[in-house]
């Protein structure tokens, strides 16, 4: 009974830093995507090829949650938009006052979109409000087509679905079809959109999207 009131607590004044990072967001008008999946899944990669195809057309900023190392934000820093990384050190979420503090070392004017990449994990993070508009969950066809039924809680908690890694369907034993109906199975009310990040397939779709998201901030 007591671990339950601790966790309580800690959701609970976790979610009142997340109301104020959202009041900010509104503020200026953002669009705050907070991006999940498991160790692997692809997430850095699809930042990559997302801001590489959008050319500009969006003014974006970076929030890089890790472990270990600043790797991920070297990675997406290289496309000359604001990143900051947050270092966990063992800590295996995000939370809210994490990206609160990291704010600080971004000037948010002018910027559209705020894309939050969370530590690879899909259990923890599924429990924390860090005042993002909305999950986005990210699964990759080499971890199988029943990743939804296993995590139940953050494909219910996401908005949106980026099933990744299409291209190795002929050698991997995942059926894509499968993957969906699970998906949306546990949350009917997914947007699903399919991509490779080495062919570059769905991320036209997937970049169309997230400029009618963001525009619509606006």
């Amino acid at each position: 009974m007591s671990v339950i009131t601790i966790e309580r607590k800690v959701l609970e004044k976790n979610d009142e830093v997340a109301r104020q990072n959202r009041a900010l967001f509104g503020q200026h008008r953002l669009f705050v995507c907070n991006v999940v999946s498991s160790p692997g899944s692809g997430k850095t990669s699809i930042l990559e090829r997302s801001i590489e195809h959008l050319g500009g057309r969006l003014k974006i900023a970076v929030i890089e949650g890790d472990v270990q190392t600043d790797l991920d934000a070297q990675r997406v820093a290289r496309y000359g938009v604001p990143t900051v990384q947050i270092v966990t050190a063992g800590g295996c979420h995000l939370e809210a006052a994490l990206v609160r503090d990291a704010l600080k070392n971004i000037d948010l004017t002018g910027i559209q979109l705020l894309i939050i990449e969370n530590v690879g994990n899909l259990v923890c993070p599924s429990n924390y409000d860090l005042g993002e508009a909305m999950k986005i969950v990210v699964a990759s066809t080499t971890e199988g087509d029943d990743k939804p039924l296993k995590y139940p809680a953050m494909f219910r908690n996401a908005s949106v679905l980026i099933i990744n890694k299409i291209d190795l369907l002929p050698y991997v034993p995942c059926d894509l079809a499968r993957l969906r109906s699970n998906a949306l199975q546990i949350n009917p009310a997914l947007t699903v959109f399919e991509v490779s990040c080495i062919t570059g397939a769905g991320i036209p779709a997937w970049c169309e999207w997230l400029v009618a998201q963001s525009t619509r901030t606006v």
